[in-house]
C-alpha cells in the first residue's frame, strides 16, 4: 500500500468536531466537478488512491475516472462498504423494491431468489456476498486492490461475535475480486483478536490512531501495545483528532510506530494536501522512535 491515502469525508460533509465546517463543505462540494477537481490536485502531488465511501456520487467520480483513462491510468480506489445513509434514503425515496432495483446488479428475479432464499435460511453469508456485489457494482473496470467493510458493520459483527462472517468476507473478496480484504474499526484491538481467532493473519486493518486517543475504544495504551507488538498491517485514520491537534505533533505521533504502513487523511484545498503529504511521508520514512 502507499503511505498516503486520501479520503472522502470532507466531500460530503463529514466533520466530527464542527456543523459549521460541515456545512461549508456540502457547499463548497456540490456539484462533482468541485470534488474531481480535488482529486486531480492530489494525482499532480503525487496521491495514487482514493478511499471512499460507496456513496451515489462516487458512481459519478467513477464514471469520470472510466472515461478519462489516460488522466487516470495508475489510479486506484480503496471503496469503504457499506454507506448506509444511501440506503436508507433509497428506501425512503424509491422503496423497498426500487432500492433493489436500483442498486442490486444482475437479473432482479434472480437476485430476489437468491436473497429470499437466504433470508429464510439466514444464511447471512449470501447475504454479505449480494451486498458486496451490489456496492462493488460502481466500480467496475476500476483498480481496487483493497475492499473495506466500515466501522458500522464491523463493529456491529464484533459485537454479535459472529467472526466466521469476517472469514467469509476474507475468502469471498480475495477469490470474487482478487482483492485484499480490509476492515475499519473503532476497536482495532478487540477485531484484531477475532480475525486472528478464524484464521485470519497479517490484517489490514484501519482505525483511529492519534496521540490524545479520540476515537480509540480501549484506550491509547492497549493500541501502542498491539501496534509495537502484533501482526498485521495498519493504516491510521484521523490521526489530526478532528482538528484537536497539530499536523505536525499529529504526524510526530504517528512516526513513532514503524508498522504503521499508512496514513489516511482529507482535506479541501492544495495548499493543505500537500502540507499533509509531505509531514506523513516525512514522519513514516524517519520512523522517529521515542521509547
Amino acid at each position: 500500500m502507499e503511505k498516503v491515502l486520501f479520503g472522502d469525508n470532507q466531500f460530503f460533509a463529514v466533520n466530527h468536531l464542527s456543523d459549521e465546517k460541515s456545512r461549508a463543505q456540502s457547499i463548497r462540494f456540490k456539484d462533482d466537478s468541485s470534488i474531481i477537481r480535488v482529486l486531480d490536485q492530489t494525482i499532480s502531488l503525487g496521491i495514487n488512491t482514493f478511499m471512499c465511501t460507496t456513496h451515489d456520487r462516487i458512481a459519478n467520480i467513477c464514471d469520470h475516472i472510466r472515461n478519462n483513462p489516460e488522466n487516470y491510468k495508475d489510479y486506484k480506489i480503496y471503496p469503504c462498504m457499506p454507506y448506509a445513509h444511501k440506503y436508507a434514503n433509497a428506501v425512503t425515496e424509491l422503496g423497498i423494491v426500487g432500492t433493489i432495483k436500483q442498486y442490486v446488479p444482475g437479473n432482479i428475479f434472480g437476485t430476489f431468489a437468491k436473497g429470499g432464499l437466504a433470508y429464510l435460511n439466514k444464511d447471512f453469508i449470501k447475504l454479505m456476498e449480494l451486498l458486496v456485489d451490489a456496492e462493488m457494482k460502481m466500480f467496475a473496470g476500476i483498480s481496487t486492490p483493497v475492499i473495506f467493510i466500515q466501522n458500522v458493520l464491523v463493529d456491529l459483527i464484533l459485537g454479535l461475535k459472529m467472526y466466521d462472517v469476517f472469514a467469509a468476507y476474507d475468502s469471498y473478496i480475495r477469490k470474487k475480486y482478487n482483492s485484499e480484504p480490509g476492515y475499519i474499526t473503532m476497536n482495532m484491538p478487540a477485531l484484531l483478536d477475532a480475525l486472528n481467532s478464524v484464521g485470519i493473519e497479517n490484517p489490514v486493518i484501519c482505525s483511529s490512531i492519534n496521540k490524545i486517543g479520540f476515537r480509540m475504544s480501549g484506550g491509547k495504551e492497549i493500541y501502542e501495545k498491539y501496534l509495537n507488538e502484533k501482526e498485521f498491517r495498519p493504516i491510521a485514520m484521523q490521526v489530526l483528532a478532528a482538528g484537536a491537534l497539530r499536523p505536525k505533533e499529529a504526524m510526530e505521533y504517528i512516526g513513532q510506530f514503524p508498522k504503521i504502513e499508512s496514513v489516511l487523511f482529507g482535506a479541501s484545498t492544495k495548499a493543505h494536501i500537500e502540507e499533509t503529504k509531505n509531514l506523513i511521508e516525512i514522519n513514516l520514512e524517519k520512523r522517529i522512535f521515542y521509547s
